[in-house]
């Protein structure tokens, strides 16, 4: 008796213990997954094509984007990534990356921005902005988060993206922080990491643009966002919203001192 007993504890004892040990064999089984793909990056090609269209001469002006100040200084893009979102005086607002080649787009190129920012993610030049935005990250990868809180402009939009992430609506009651706000949450095999604190943010906003393996798309920080929108039953945010560039701010603010590892690639 006193030996099946001991059995039978033995039993449950594994048995409680083998959900933690099954996730910990699937997370290091993603970790060695995504080691074994780094190595033939598809987002290596958007990056290429973002660099030749960063001196391509294009649009109405027949100009390049060689000239484009990302906030180093027109031109300078190496470490622009990780200063972003910011503060730009001469358009009065706070702009992430995305955002600010719409801005150079414009005034340099004289391109329709407007039919650009309307345009489906992964369509038209659309396509050319992921390519753009995967190069210009790309410059910045390994250097550290460093986003400025010095202007009245950037501290509101912080509050505002924190606002935002914390804010509970749709048909679920969901918000980002629904998923994002613990540490140790899942979601099937993937990890979800705590974007409410550095290191966890610099997991998460750090990544991005990134490669997705599941459906073979380039994604930047912009449809990253929308697509969490979509997964709260939300109303999709327009493209460069102040909603989204908000939620930058928070997020790379919340990242401070992490490394930047994007162009990244996810499952």
């Amino acid at each position: 008796m006193k030996r099946t007993l001991t059995t039978v504890l033995a039993a449950l004892s594994l048995a409680c213990s083998w959900p933690s040990l099954a996730q910990k064999t699937a997370s290091q089984g993603i970790d060695e997954y995504r080691a074994m793909l780094q190595d033939g990056n598809p987002a290596d090609l958007f990056e290429a094509k973002g660099e030749g269209l960063w001196t391509q001469k294009r649009g109405p002006k027949n100009a390049s984007l060689e000239k484009c100040d990302l906030g180093k200084g027109p031109g300078v893009y190496k470490g622009a990534f990780v200063e972003l979102p910011k503060y730009f005086a001469d358009t009065g607002k706070v702009q992430d990356l995305e955002s600010r080649l719409l801005t150079c787009m414009d005034t340099l190129q004289g391109l329709n921005v407007t039919e650009i920012a309307k345009t489906g993610f992964g369509k038209g030049e659309q396509i050319n902005m992921t390519a753009l935005a995967t190069f210009i990250a790309a410059e910045s990868k390994g250097m550290k988060f460093n986003l400025s809180q010095a202007h009245p402009s950037e501290k509101t939009f912080y509050e505002v993206g924190k606002r935002l992430f914390f804010q509970r609506g749709g048909p679920h009651d969901f918000a980002c922080a629904s998923c994002h706000a613990e540490d140790g949450k899942r979601i099937r095999l993937q990890d979800l990491p705590n974007l409410t604190k550095n290191p966890g943010d610099g997991v998460g906003f750090a990544a991005w643009p990134a490669y997705r393996v599941s459906n073979g798309q380039m994604w930047g920080m912009q449809q990253r966002l929308n697509d969490c929108y979509r997964q709260q039953r939300f109303p999709y945010p327009g493209f460069a919203s102040d909603a989204t560039i908000a939620l930058g701010v928070y997020l790379g603010v919340n990242s401070q001192g992490s490394a930047s590892i994007a162009p990244a690639i996810k499952r």
